[in-house]
């Protein structure tokens, strides 16, 4: 049993993500900023809890993490303005990273995406060019944390079924479901060969846990909006 804090704890990732580790017998703390997601929360079988990751500071943030063992990061601002999405999806990260090594809680996964790289090739007069910057950049001071880090790189989301398989080789973004996003995030906690390792997967035919397990191919940054 181990004890996992989801940050955006009221994402499709997230929502689909909780009911699995309780499941298998762990205990879920889903980190929400609006209370009236807190039903939603529960009926996945975590527990809400109410925390402004974007204003709060980093010893809050630890002390929100502490008892935790692991710590997912499945938030975004979602769009808005540029300014917000460096506050929530590079700074508010950065202080999570911090927090969590403050907290001792060594392990955590970041769900990225696909094309996250400082070589993203995002222009800056695209909407996208904010989030793509803000991501690359919560990646990268992730990889130098001396946290037991994961990095997974998902394509295009869909809502399409949860097969349990993927293909973790993948040169090229496709698609995959949010469902297999929130296995791939599950087997990744409990993988030890996952640890140090950025992932970019698709929907394919190889089991989770078989894709996990094995180190893959060398991945470059191919599909800037995977």
């Amino acid at each position: 049993m181990a004890r996992i804090l989801i940050v955006g704890g009221h994402g499709k990732v997230a929502l689909l993500l909780a009911p699995v580790l309780v499941a298998r017998g762990d205990e879920v703390t889903s980190v929400i900023r609006n209370p009236a997601h807190a039903d939603d929360v529960r009926a996945a079988g975590a527990t809400p809890a109410v925390f402004d990751v974007e204003h709060e500071d980093r010893p809050a943030l630890a002390e929100l993490i502490a008892g935790h063992d692991a710590v997912v990061w499945s938030a975004g601002a979602g769009g808005g303005s540029p300014a917000r999405t460096r506050a929530v999806d590079f700074e508010a990260a950065v202080r999570s990273m911090d927090a969590a090594k403050d907290a001792g809680a060594a392990r955590y996964v970041m769900v990225s995406y696909f094309g996250s790289s400082p070589d993203h090739g995002i222009p800056e007069s695209d909407p996208f060019h904010a989030y793509a910057e803000a991501k690359a950049a919560a990646d990268e001071y992730l990889r130098a944390t001396s946290l037991e880090w994961t990095v997974l790189g998902p394509s295009r989301l869909t809502l399409g079924e949860g097969t349990g398989r993927i293909d973790a080789a993948a040169q090229t973004s496709g698609e995959v479901s949010r469902k297999n996003v929130a296995l791939v995030v599950a087997q990744a906690l409990v993988e030890p060969a996952t640890i140090g390792r950025t992932i970019r997967f698709n929907d394919g035919d190889v089991a989770i846990p078989e894709a996990l397990a094995g180190e893959p191919p060398d991945q470059p940054p191919i599909s800037p909006r995977g």
